[in-house]
């Protein structure tokens, strides 16, 4: 199948159905879903894991763990639909540089843990992993079980999964702006010249489409420095769920209220368009 997305134009070839492995209560929600309509690329903030583990007089630790396991779930039942892309918020530069380092390290040998005990269900089920984020910056013993598990799975061609790591938004269009000005300077190119896509062309996310759904748990209405520039014309779905107890058939959920929205991108609807009357003259006329 080939697909535009107004950066580049992406060949891919979707991988046989597997609805059928959905669980009978995601099958009743997804049969109410369009498949035409799905959203090519699902963009989730992850966030509740502490409060998970507070509200059950639990350490932190405890609502990491439980939340990585949330992750497998919902990235099987994202390959079960044939959805493209889904991008995880999992570590965010400010958690880097704000968390207690004790908190961090855990979560770095959490990171690996995932990794190592999940490549094979990945496999199973299709999945390529890839990261997106300043993660040169990352313990080099957690860069090279990311590069081990990236090239275990990347003859697959279902849902590409993509990990936020040490990523913030902000940083990214300070790193694309500073890769931007360097090629300027080296092909001698105007500012003038310099467009959006030139932008696009140096995020971390050129490769993909922009997210059409992003997803945010735990009820916060806020955007947390993830995905600002391509979340521009993004639908935002918030739940109160704590991202420890989202599963599948919430992510099905999700992307069932998405298809129940209008996407205009600034224009109006069909309906709209039909009934705008002309405007008077005489509403012009300066008085």
């Amino acid at each position: 199948m080939l697909r535009s997305y107004g950066k580049a134009i992406v060949l891919r070839f979707l991988p046989t159905s597997r609805v059928a492995e959905l669980s009978p209560e995601e099958q009743a929600i997804y049969r109410q879903l369009d498949p035409a309509r799905l959203p090519q690329h699902v963009a989730i903030i992850m966030d509740g894991n502490g409060r998970w583990a507070g509200k059950r007089s639990l350490k932190r630790f405890l609502g990491h763990q439980q939340g990585a396991e949330s992750v497998q779930f919902v990235v099987e039942t994202a390959s079960r639909i044939n959805l493209p892309w889904l991008t995880l918020y999992a570590f965010s530069l400010e958690n880097n540089l704000r968390r207690p380092k004790t908190e961090v390290n855990f979560l770095m040998r959490l990171l690996r843990s995932y990794l190592v005990d999940n490549v094979e269900r990945m496999n199973d089920n299709n999945v390529r992993i890839a990261y997106i984020g300043r993660t040169h910056e990352l313990p080099s013993e957690v860069q090279e079980k990311m590069q081990w598990a990236a090239e275990a799975t990347a003859p697959n061609n279902g849902t590409v999964l993509t990990l936020a790591l040490n990523y913030g938004a902000r940083s990214e269009l300070v790193d694309a702006v500073q890769a931007l000005a360097r090629e300027a300077a080296g092909k001698g190119t105007t500012l003038e010249n310099i467009s959006e896509a030139d932008i696009s062309r140096h995020l971390y996310t050129a490769h993909m489409p922009d997210p059409d759904l992003v997803v945010r748990t735990s009820g916060e209405f806020r955007v947390s420095n993830f995905l600002l520039w391509q979340m521009a014309y993004s639908e935002i779905y918030v739940t109160e769920r704590f991202w420890p107890d989202f599963r599948g058939i919430h992510l099905l959920e999700a992307i069932a209220d998405y298809q129940r929205r209008e996407r205009r991108y600034g224009g109006l609807n069909k309906r709209q368009e039909s009934d705008e009357a002309p405007i008077p003259d005489s509403f012009l006329v300066p008085r």
